[in-house]
């Protein structure tokens, strides 16, 4: 009789989506330990542009890194990359990998799906979906592709699952209480964090704000 692992416990809270592009000079895996530092619960690499073998690398690098420090590391889109590299999770998109696929081939993990309407929010659930990534909340430069969900739309999908929903798209230190207010169980930061100038100082502040009432 095979082993089955139990899926880690997530904190949901503040969840970090790399993008190099944000970071100018700056090293990846340097920046997201200091977002880890300051209070970054959970890690979702995500790389469209760099080549399998490159991929894998960093991932196995930043995997030792949410290991370290105990952080989840979900991986975007690439269930080769994420069995590979035995992460936490795995992260995809309506057009990626389908939920049922995916969790045949990745059981015992944690799956991610985007959802931007409610009718795809309750699908995912029912196909077994961890937790969902609902956005654009807020109008964003790193995913442009993102259809645009109102706080209004976020708290209806919010009440109508059971399952963990974080929101992504635009959300920063000045806008979010009002995302939180949807009762939501954590936001997915991309700008807020990266694209400032100080990454521990960036996530801190977030981390504080999400803590107090």
């Amino acid at each position: 009789m095979s082993e089955v692992k139990v899926k880690v416990n997530v904190d949901y809270s503040l969840y970090l989506v790399t993008d190099r592009k944000l970071l100018g000079e700056r090293n990846l895996l340097q920046s997201i330990e200091l977002a880890i530092q300051g209070g970054v619960t959970l890690v979702q690499l995500r790389e469209k542009s760099i080549s399998t073998r490159e991929f894998l690398e960093l991932a196995i690098r930043v995997k030792e890194i949410t290991s370290h420090y105990r952080i989840p590391l979900i991986i975007n889109d690439r269930l080769d990359i994420a069995l590979a590299v035995d992460a936490d999770g795995l992260h995809v998109g309506q057009d990626d990998l389908p939920m049922i696929k995916a969790r045949d081939l990745f059981p015992n993990k944690i799956i991610g799906v985007s959802a931007s309407t409610l009718t795809e929010a309750i699908l995912a659930q029912q196909q077994g979906a961890d937790y969902l990534g609902v956005g654009a909340i807020f109008s964003t430069t790193t995913k442009t592709d993102a259809s645009a969900v109102s706080l209004e739309q976020l708290e209806l999908i919010k009440k109508s699952v059971t399952i963990p929903v974080v929101a992504i798209g635009g959300i920063n230190e000045n806008n979010l209480k009002r995302v939180m207010a949807t009762g939501i169980d954590g936001v997915s930061v991309v700008s807020a964090i990266l694209a400032k100038e100080n990454i521990l100082k960036a996530a801190r502040q977030l981390s504080e704000k999400l803590i107090r009432p």
